[in-house]
């Protein structure tokens, strides 16, 4: 490579996606802001993405100064050493005040991951429009969507179907999960404000299903997005519980063992995707402050909240979202997953015809950089 590369990559799926990009490119002096993917791929990193991540208006004021110091030590970084190209990977208010920042800077600007304007907040594409060159989407309608706003998207297949994961039997022995019971993953965010909020609703729904049923089991899977405290409480609640954790992958994510399991209580975002695609039948749990709630509904222009039902256009799999969200309603809708989890595994199947198998997405994203860093 003949160039610097930026990259941000403000959460643990864009952390893992971005890390893919990077080997797929071979070589490249990479910097910016990313996790521990990022880090193993070879990049330097400016910040950590566990200064940053937050979800929701009270979590993203509760971190400014810290979300604040991160964004000023990736520009000054970019200003001394003036990248040519620059990937960034979702995180959009973060990212968009980078991409004017380069923008102005004459640095080519590749946005992977795109914003989901088709769930709220449909303005955010103008400043997007002026600031960037190129967009790598990872869901099938998005291509045109973005295009439609006149930005030169490209649908790339989503990052979630590059790495199949162990099969049931290896995924199970690499878990230590009893080979023929039933199996839950528990997935309750990779931010810490979303694991305090879902992580224990999430337990005592199981324990509630385990009381009920002899033969199932349990995993509570943590991202490696989580700070030691939040790491620290999730393990105390999991083992108040007698249920075990374990620490998912950060270069693969919890997808390299989500074929061990039937079924998923799982916070909203890609979890949801990955745990249908292995299928794990997901059963989705949303829930944000008054505040975000407020504005989500002002904004909000989606019927579903988890992806493999946007996919879809159905609700194939259960939603809980806010009020809904209850110890008794999980429990209860896990209940029914584990008995009627056959009729669901056609949805699964769907998703990923939906999606494509024949799809590269960090080769397609590297090809896309090469000409901008300098090489054929």
């Amino acid at each position: 490579m003949s160039a610097d590369l930026l990259v941000v990559a403000g959460e643990a799926s864009g952390d893992r996606a971005a890390a893919c990009v990077v080997r797929a490119l071979g070589g490249a002096r990479v910097f910016g802001l990313g996790g521990a993917a990022l880090a193993g791929a070879g990049a330097h990193l400016v910040a950590d993405l566990r200064e940053s991540t937050a979800l929701g208006i009270g979590e993203v004021a509760a971190r400014a100064l810290s979300i604040g110091g991160a964004l000023a030590r990736v520009i000054a970084e970019a200003r001394r050493r003036k990248p040519r190209a620059a990937l960034l990977v979702n995180y959009t208010e973060f990212n968009s005040r980078i991409a004017h920042v380069l923008h102005d800077a004459g640095v080519r600007v590749l946005w992977y991951i795109a914003p989901q304007i088709w769930a709220w907040r449909a303005s955010r594409a103008r400043s997007l429009r002026r600031n960037i060159d190129r967009m790598a989407v990872i869901l099938p309608f998005e291509e045109d969507l973005w295009r439609k706003e006149g930005i030169d998207a490209h649908y790339v297949g989503h990052p979630a179907m590059e790495d199949p994961g162990l099969g049931r039997v290896a995924a199970r022995e690499a878990l230590g999960l009893t080979p023929y019971a039933w199996a839950v993953a528990i997935l309750p965010g990779s931010r810490p404000h979303e694991v305090k909020k879902l992580l224990r609703p999430m337990l005592e729904a199981y324990d509630l299903v385990r009381r009920e049923r002899a033969s199932v089991d349990a995993r509570v899977l943590l991202a490696p997005s989580l700070d030691d405290e939040t790491r620290a409480w999730a393990c105390s609640e999991a083992r108040a519980r007698r249920v075990d954790t374990a620490d998912v992958d950060p270069a693969r994510g919890a997808q390299a063992v989500l074929r061990a399991f039937d079924a998923s209580l799982c916070a909203s975002g890609t979890a949801a995707l990955e745990a249908a695609l292995a299928r794990a039948i997901p059963i989705v749990a949303y829930k944000v402050g008054l505040l975000t709630e407020l504005a989500a509904r002002r904004f909000l222009t989606t019927e579903h909240v988890a992806l493999p039902n946007v996919l879809l256009g159905r609700r194939a799999f259960p939603e809980l979202v806010q009020r809904d969200l209850t110890v008794a309603r999980l429990a209860s809708t896990l209940g029914e997953v584990l008995e009627t989890r056959e009729e669901m595994l056609r949805a699964c199947a769907d998703v990923e015809k939906l999606l494509g198998s024949k799809k590269t997405p960090s080769a397609d994203v590297a090809r896309m950089l090469r000409p901008w860093l300098g090489e054929a």
